[in-house]
């Protein structure tokens, strides 16, 4: 492997008149890792800088979400690798447990089978199987991407060391009695047939019904509502607010559950509302969580009456119909008895759906197996508030506070085949054992372990110590933990990320597993709606990457990452980025063919023109504006400022500004060549971490040096020349208003006009041969006559437009303008001098007014200063 820091002479290949990216990219990329640019060492003297990539799905695709998480990560490993850190970016899957049981499960299915048909072990198997052969094809969309991962520490969550990491703290949490088993609410996803986290629960709004119906006889009746009615089989008391007046004479009796032959109690309790509906609730412990917690505070029993297919199973009329089925027919039958007082059809409200199969998520009472989060989350939030751990931006905290602090117990066992087995053995006579690594499971007649596997998100909470060896102490977990950063985003920093918080403090001997959270939007379609295949918006990154290269697609993405903020996306902004690239492409081959290089020392500022000095001026403060943004992750900002510096300063003005000096040639050239050579070299190391493919071609190209991945990342040598930077500003005034005075006159960018300059004994002396050529004017020649005389910036432009432009004609059509300029104006001042208009009328219609009338004002001006600017006839 070639020693990262070394960079040797390389060719210096001629550069194609355009760039080509699917000819160059892959090649590339291969040879970054065939070099092993990306390898971390962990017995390295330089500093570490650890982040672990959010670890995708085994069953998933590169898509947009996380095209632009990786590049936000990829930009500041590659930068933190060329700052001279010890650079690691773990890289890794995650097993998915439900989502790649549902996919083997397809493919059986496929086949006239089932999982039970296979059982167990052979099941098992299959699912390696697939992943061996099917799983994990993001991995070769992450290199198109350009993903600087050190692809020799890959990862899976079910990798023998990752298990041994799960197995270990298991045990620990269980023998620190953080880990019991219980029967509580849980969300069980009755097409999954397991219990689900708060994560895999997709909340959304459906069309469903509330029906209000009466409970018990006569004086004992009590009016309650609900959207499942399917679930008053299993009622067991109805509660109301103790202070509630109407019902206090019913609280203690037993009132009459219709369509079945119990009675159940009416209980006070103060959860219930008494301002919400009729303030009276049906309780079902078994079949809703706050149910659950009245039925525990009251000591009710909890009837359970549907199975796990959400089938009901109460004998009787309804038994063996479906949940949906059985609410129609139970409406009915309480309709027939005359029990139904109001239904409202249809009744939008917020249900849960599973997240891999959009199924209706069932409240259901489980026996499971729980983490006591209590002192976690504690410590989790502590680490926090002592400054341990920063959260970027600094406004999310108090989201994550509020999640921390109000934490429920976990839930972490899950009815499937495919995961961690849970290390529990059972016995015959009730024992619960507990096995650890290395320790032998109970044996003998009777004895058997338990049948779950732990949730996806256990495994991952570990993540940033398990994939460096952890429960070894490894020279890779002393180097490289804890991360330096997550960047993530905010719709999971409730989930993943309090979990990794939680399992670091605690295995890590309190110390967190990363030093900052810098969180992340998501990606939305240009017109700021979420992305999603039902809405036909949805986008394939590796189309775009196809139609216009890897680099145009990282470059949109961090051009809108805002930090915390949510990031619209369009082609047509990739088209954008693309023509960036074209335009850095174009810029450098003009450079080289034009002297840029950098061989030897800058030459003395004294040595220099202006131009030089401004343009030197401007890179270190680019490059002292770009450090900031990176450390304060304003990957929006820099990414800005880096477009602009690049096209407006260096490509639109200093190598314009320098064409007269390099096409004249000799000494000065050679000045302006290195001074060019300098700054290309800078900025494309500033690109670089951004749009890695276009600029190593090109910095190689330039340098003449191995590859820009391992180049030292750019210092603000301090150089500073304000009088330079006044001096240029002044040129770029008088340009820019003389070119808005050509296009206002009609005049085609490229047609010429004689003028004359008065610039002697001013600043832009100097400049009068660029600027002639940046404007397109002539010498004012033999029957010079001027026309037009523009003062700008302290000198006089004046310029002999006859001949070029119909004055008559262009002041008929300005006039013709400014009179409808006038008239709108008009119109809209006296809409907005109208009282009773302004009474009545919408506030965004007065709005919208008020702006046509500042537009019109603004042509007025416009249209009467051309008129001014016209030569007299």
């Amino acid at each position: 492997m070639t020693e990262k820091t070394q960079q040797t002479p390389a060719s210096n290949p001629e550069l194609p008149t355009q760039y080509a990216p699917a000819e160059v990219e892959g090649k590339l990329y291969e040879r970054w890792v065939e070099r092993g640019y990306f390898e971390a060492d962990a017995h390295s003297e330089k500093p570490p800088f650890t982040v672990v990539i959010p670890p995708p799905n085994v069953t998933g695709s590169l898509h947009l979400g996380h095209a632009f998480e990786h590049t936000l990560i990829d930009a500041l490993t590659r930068r933190a690798r060329m700052q001279g850190y010890e650079t690691l970016w773990q890289p890794g899957m995650d097993h998915a447990g439900i989502a790649t049981q549902n996919v083997v499960e397809r493919e059986l299915g496929k086949e006239g089978k089932s999982r039970h048909d296979l059982g167990r072990e052979a099941f098992v198997e299959r699912v390696w199987k697939w992943k061996n052969e099917s799983g994990g094809q993001i991995s070769g969309q992450m290199r198109r991407l350009g993903d600087g991962v050190d692809w020799s520490r890959e990862r899976f969550t079910m990798d023998e060391g990752l298990s041994q990491a799960v197995q270990t703290i298991f045990k620990k949490l269980y023998d620190d009695e953080l880990i019991y088993r219980a029967e509580r609410i849980i969300n069980w996803c009755p097409r999954c047939l397991t219990a689900i986290s708060d994560i895999e629960v997709e909340y959304q709004d459906d069309d469903g019904e509330l029906v209000s119906m009466t409970y018990g006889e006569g004086e004992d009746t009590i009016v309650v509502a609900t959207t499942r009615a399917e679930t008053m089989l299993g009622d067991t008391a109805v509660a109301v607010h103790p202070d509630d007046e109407r019902y206090r004479h019913l609280v203690g009796k037993r009132i009459k559950l219709p369509l079945t032959d119990r009675t159940i109690p009416v209980v006070a309790d103060t959860h219930v509302d008494p301002e919400f509906g009729t303030g009276a609730v049906k309780v079902t412990p078994a079949h809703d969580p706050n149910d659950f917690e009245i039925g525990q505070r009251h000591d009710l029993p909890s009837l359970t009456v549907m199975n796990e297919r959400a089938v009901i199973t109460v004998p009787g009329p309804f038994e063996g119909l479906d949940r949906l089925e059985a609410r129609s027919a139970i409406v009915g039958a309480l309709r027939a008895e005359g029990r139904i007082v109001a239904e409202k059809r249809p009744y939008v409200h917020s249900v849960g759906h599973c997240s891999r199969c959009k199924t209706t998520v069932e409240p259901r009472l489980s026996m499971q197996w729980w983490v006591k989060v209590g002192p976690l989350a504690q410590a989790a939030g502590d680490a926090v508030r002592d400054g341990k751990v920063k959260i970027h931006p600094q406004e999310m905290e108090k989201r994550y506070f509020d999640w921390v602090d109000n934490l429920h117990d976990w839930c972490i066992s899950r009815q499937l085949w495919w995961g961690h087995r849970i290390p529990v053995w059972y016995g015959p006579d009730g024992e619960i054992v507990c096995v650890g690594p290395g320790e032998e499971p109970p044996a003998g007649e009777g004895w058997h372990q338990e049948t779950d596997v732990l949730d996806t998100w256990f495994s991952s909470g570990l993540w940033p110590f398990s994939t460096l060896g952890w429960p070894e102490q490894t020279d890779s977990l002393a180097k490289f933990y804890p991360n330096s950063v997550l960047v993530t985003g905010y719709d999971i920093l409730f989930f993943w990320v309090a979990r990794m918080m939680m399992f670091g403090l605690y295995a890590m001997d309190g110390t967190p597993p990363f030093h900052t959270i810098a969180l992340h939007g998501m990606v939305r379609d240009q017109f700021g709606k979420k992305m999603s295949k039902s809405f036909g918006n949805a986008v394939n990154p590796l189309d775009w990457m196809d139609t216009y290269g890897s680099d145009a697609l990282r470059f949109t993405l961090a051009r809108g990452a805002n930090p915390g903020v949510d990031v619209p996306i369009g082609e047509d902004w990739v088209q954008g980025s693309r023509n960036f690239a074209n335009k850095i492409w174009n810029a450098t081959r003009f450079a080289l063919m034009n002297g840029a290089t950098i061989e030897g020392e800058l030459p003395p500022a004294e040595s220099m023109s202006s131009v030089d000095r401004w343009i030197l001026s401007r890179l270190n403060k680019t490059v002292a504006e770009v450090d900031a943004l990176y450390d304060d992750f304003q990957f929006a900002k820099l990414s800005d400022a880096l477009f602009h510096f690049a096209w407006d300063e260096v490509f639109d003005w200093y190598v314009e500004l320098s064409k007269t000096t390099f096409f004249a040639g000799g000494e000065q050239a050679k000045v302006s060549g290195r001074v060019l050579g300098e700054v290309l070299d800078v900025m494309l190391r500033l690109l670089h971490p951004v749009v890695p493919f276009v600029t190593e071609t090109l910095w190689t190209a330039l340098t003449g040096r191995e590859s820009v991945v391992i180049a030292d990342w750019p210092k603000d040598s301090g150089f500073r020349d304000e009088a330079a930077e006044q001096e240029i500003a002044l040129v770029q005034q008088l340009v820019t208003e003389v070119r808005r005075f050509r296009s206002d006159q009609g005049l085609q960018p490229g047609q010429k006009v004689p003028a004359e300059l008065t610039v002697a004994g001013t600043a832009l002396a100097p400049h009068e041969a660029a600027v002639r050529q940046l404007l397109r004017l002539q010498p004012a020649g033999e029957g010079f006559h001027a026309t037009a005389s523009l003062p700008v910036a302290g000198v006089t432009v004046a310029l002999d437009l006859s001949g070029t432009i119909d004055v008559e004609a262009e002041r008929k059509r300005l006039t013709k303008d400014l009179g409808a300029a006038e008239k709108e104006k008009a119109q809209a001042t006296g809409k907005l001098g109208n009282e009773a208009f302004l009474a009545k009328a919408p506030d965004q219609v007065v709005d919208k007014i008020r702006g046509r009338l500042a537009k019109a004002e603004a042509d007025i001006e416009r249209i009467t200063g051309q008129l001014a600017k016209l030569p007299q006839s």
